[in-house]
């Protein structure tokens, strides 16, 4: 259905409904968007289909400057696509908006301490959001198919907004431990769907930052500022030893 055709279909049934409708229809919401991912994510590498790109979506960075526990899961699951050939490049996209928390550099870093080297890693500043990721991909990096490396929970929201993107996308289920604060997030995810399907079909809210293109077919140098180029392991032929 086009877009302008769900929207209608949505307004018109939350105004039927009225007061009622909100509940109703973010339940609608959720439900709807969780259905269309059927059939797009994958729980195995050897199962995804091959695409150009692994986009992994930032997370929480500890103090210590090492990933989370769900951020590093997200890297291992790009890291297992690039080693299977299912991708030949990898977009970290992420919160870099302040100098002294740099969700990218520590993933960035991560891959390349794996044996990635610098020229296959990609790297979006400016990820603030799912959405501001998935606009950026394509506006700015010109990303046309991809598999998105997240948590289960995430996923069908994540295949959404890079599909309204324009993106080929599928998704590759990076849960590897049952996590502590599941539940919360299950909750808080219930929201950011209603929230999504809001900033497509209703808002039309643009990503906070935009800029100049990188083309995913150019050199991934063009999107390595001074944090990245002073990373630990300043080569990738450092980072295969």
């Amino acid at each position: 259905m086009k877009r302008w055709k769900r929207s209608l279909v949505w307004a018109c049934a939350l105004g039927a409904l009225g007061a009622g409708g909100v509940a109703v229809g973010s339940w609608g919401v959720n439900a709807w968007m969780k259905s269309s991912s059927d059939g797009a994510i994958f729980e195995s590498v050897e199962a995804v289909p091959a695409r150009d790109v692994a986009v992994v979506l930032g997370a929480r960075v500890m103090p210590s400057g090492e990933p989370s526990s769900a951020l590093g899961d997200r890297l291992a699951a790009a890291l297992a696509l690039w080693k299977a050939g299912k991708v030949r490049v990898i977009l970290v996209t992420g919160d870099h908006a302040a100098p002294e928390y740099n969700e990218v550099a520590t993933m960035f870093e991560w891959l390349l301490e794996r044996g990635v080297p610098r020229d296959r890693i990609f790297v979006d500043h400016a990820g603030l959001r799912t959405h501001d990721s998935m606009q950026r991909a394509v506006r700015v990096f010109e990303v046309d198919s991809a598999v998105v490396c997240t948590q289960r929970f995430h996923l069908a929201r994540s295949i959404y907004l890079a599909r309204e993107a324009g993106i080929d996308a599928v998704g590759l289920v990076a849960d590897r431990r049952v996590y502590a604060l599941r539940r919360r997030d299950g909750r808080r995810e219930f929201a950011a769907r209603v929230k999504a399907w809001l900033d497509i079909e209703v808002l039309g809210t643009q990503p906070r930052h935009l800029g100049g293109v990188i083309p995913i077919d150019g050199p991934a140098s063009a999107s390595h500022d001074e944090t990245i180029l002073r990373t630990r392991r300043g080569s990738s032929d450092a980072a295969r030893r």
